[in-house]
């Protein structure tokens, strides 16, 4: 992907306009609510922070990706969740408030690991090259793109309920346009390349998105955390905030790289198609006998 006024300037827009719809939607009883939940997130904050990032590696390793595309890929694991998994948990049954308790805890974490995880990765495979780990201004900005928005979004809440419920809507549907216009022009500008793109790093991309969402599930299925949280926490942990990770792969103050952005423009588009049959297998097997959906913590 090149760099352009579309992705430099368009993209961070869009993105600021998704943060900012997430915050509109959260309130600090979000935080402590995990507290009523705490082995469902704890095991999912396990799952997103160390295993992900573990199991991308393995594929990038595996498939043997070039340098800056491998680093691309570690970028999108280290990427937190978001609103869309609160979206898709509603959809297939899952722990809704779990969904939106784990979104905001892991937007916070998201912008202290994130870094540590890229820089690390370009250690790693680049040797040499842009880094975001151990600057202090770079990271204050990646703090900036995560969590400003969020704030000014949980600020407004916090003074006027029923503003931010009544311009919940709007800015969600807004930043889907933006963020559907930005992807499509990108697609546009990148058409002669898209094959290149898609034959370089889908098939790591696809199979990382169908082994977070199935390690997201299973890891609390395996100790006992009840089938709605256990949704609730595939969809966060199976879905990667693809528009953050391309923002920062851009970004000419960070990593000002078209090619990390590859892997997660490429991701962002099969991990539509991953996630609904996830949720359509999920909720078939709830719908077993001897299965069901059962609330509680």
């Amino acid at each position: 992907m090149q760099q352009s006024v579309l992705t430099t300037v368009m993209f961070p827009a869009a993105l600021a306009l998704i943060m900012l719809g997430l915050g509109l939607s959260l309130a600090p009883r979000d935080f402590a609510r995990i507290a009523t939940r705490p082995k469902a997130v704890v095991i999912a904050l396990v799952a997103q922070m160390l295993v992900l990032p573990a199991v991308c590696f393995g594929l990038v390793v595996l498939f043997g990706l070039e340098p800056l595309l491998a680093v691309g890929m570690m970028l999108l694991a280290a990427s937190p969740g978001g609103t869309t998994a609160n979206l898709y948990s509603h959809l297939f049954g899952g722990d809704v408030a779990l969904n939106v308790s784990l979104t905001a805890v892991n937007s916070v974490l998201a912008a202290l690991t994130l870094p540590v995880v890229v820089n690390l990765s370009l250690g790693h495979f680049v040797g040499a090259g842009p880094d975001i780990g151990l600057q202090a201004d770079k990271v204050v900005q990646v703090f900036a793109i995560v969590l400003v928005p969020v704030a000014v979004g949980m600020i407004v809440r916090r003074f006027s309920v029923t503003f931010a419920d009544r311009m919940d809507k709007p800015v969600r549907i807004l930043s889907a346009i933006v963020l559907v216009a930005v992807i499509v022009g990108a697609i546009v500008q990148e058409r002669e390349r898209l094959g290149g793109y898609i034959a370089s790093v889908g098939l790591v991309a696809l199979l990382f998105s169908a082994i977070s969402l199935t390690i997201g599930y299973w890891l609390p299925r395996l100790f006992n955390v009840e089938r709605r949280q256990a949704i609730a926490s595939g969809m966060e942990i199976g879905i990667h905030n693809s528009a953050l990770a391309i923002t920062i792969a851009l970004s000419p103050s960070l990593l000002a790289s078209p090619t990390m952005a590859v892997p997660p423009a490429v991701y962002g588009v099969l991990m539509f198609g991953t996630t609904l049959v996830f949720g359509y297998l999920v909720r078939r097997r709830a719908a077993e006998p001897g299965e069901r959906l059962t609330a509680g913590a």
